[in-house]
């Protein structure tokens, strides 16, 4: 999974009507990172090569310090995370951090191959980065089986919930900024944002987070995001939120590179709480993103309580298909639809 090659990028952008519609790269290198990224992280002190090591390091670092895994290492947490519910805690304004495409390093590794990895890395204050690395969990399939006999076949929620599910990096402290990694095998999700405002997820490439039900390259409860830059590619949702009110993202300059398990965006509604409500989050801003992909772009399960704002991106779908889904209070406009003849399509309201 993680030995494989990105796809190679094709076109992301194209322009109508003098309008530059999807996905471009940023001052800071490419969509995805690696190769070339222009923030990379210099080690302060010696790399960590082990998980004690990792630990130690930790426990003594303080706000401003950085610890670096060295580069081509993987530490794997799978027997500790089994046995002693093990976390890596990265406390308030720490730098946990490899070296992801320089001289075309693949960055080092942290790993769990326990299903029941919740999480493996948590931010434990505000203002926590983690970059240049490599986070692979333990279930990158989709569980199509297990799915149907739990609800298809009528054996219910208890039944899905006894195969234990993954998270990768979790926080429910303002401004984690997660950037130039890769992150894959998550069955919940790759990254979980459960509180917090000022989240900064970019320049990371997020793939094979897929496990049906689940599956999300980035999730949010009552979080707040910036979404950007990042290569998205067999999830189920890359992007998703309980939609409880509070929460919100933006996203813009993301790639979905074809291979979608179910829609690409999410927002949950009400229906999806069951709490008697229609509201599927506060707000959410898409656009200037490029989805080469069959599936539905958004899907907004509700209406959100300030609005959506959906332009300049660019679907695959025509404009005869269905690219976009909510129930109100979104506006779609300055999209481009197609994709060997894109068409274009100026303003509508849902």
């Amino acid at each position: 999974m993680f030995n494989a090659r990105m796809p190679k990028r094709a076109k992301t952008t194209v322009q109508l009507n003098g309008i530059t519609c999807g996905a471009s790269p940023s001052a800071d290198g490419a969509i995805g990172g690696g190769q070339g990224y222009k923030r990379p992280i210099a080690p302060s002190a010696p790399p960590v090569k082990t998980l004690d090591e990792l630990l130690r390091a930790l426990d003594k670092a303080r706000s401003g310090d950085v610890v670096f895994v060295s580069p081509r290492t993987t530490i794997d947490c799978t027997e500790r995370v089994y046995i002693e519910g093990l976390v890596i805690e990265i406390p308030e304004g720490v730098t946990l951090a490899s070296n992801r495409g320089q001289n075309s390093a693949p960055g080092g590794m942290i790993a769990s191959d326990t299903f029941d990895t919740r999480p493996l890395i948590h931010a434990g204050g505000p203002n926590v980065r983690v970059t240049g690395l490599r986070i692979r969990g333990p279930n990158p399939k989709p569980c199509l089986e297990h799915h149907h006999r739990s609800f298809a076949e009528g054996r219910g929620h208890g039944y899905y919930y006894k195969f234990p599910t993954s998270n990768g990096i979790a926080t429910e402290h303002d401004h984690l900024e997660v950037d130039n990694c890769e992150l894959a095998g998550w069955s919940h999700a790759a990254i979980f944002l459960t509180c917090g405002y000022g989240h900064f997820i970019h320049h990371n490439f997020i793939h094979h987070n897929q496990y049906n039900g689940l599956g999300y390259g980035i999730s949010h409860d009552i979080a707040q995001s910036l979404i950007s830059h990042n290569l998205f590619n067999t999830n189920r949702h890359s992007i998703a939120g309980t939609g409880n009110s509070g929460s919100g993202y933006e996203a813009c300059h993301n790639i979905e590179l074809g291979q979608s398990l179910s829609h690409c965006f999410d927002m949950h509604g009400g229906r999806d709480r069951k709490d008697n409500t229609t509201v599927a989050g506060t707000w959410m801003h898409i656009h200037h993103n490029t989805f080469r992909c069959p599936k539905t772009a958004v899907v907004i399960r509700g209406v959100p309580e300030e609005r959506a704002d959906i332009h300049h991106n660019w679907f695959y779908q025509s404009p005869q298909d269905l690219s976009i889904r909510s129930d109100g209070n979104t506006t779609v406009h300055h999209n481009a639809y197609g994709l060997h003849a894109p068409q274009y399509r100026a303003t509508s309201k849902i």
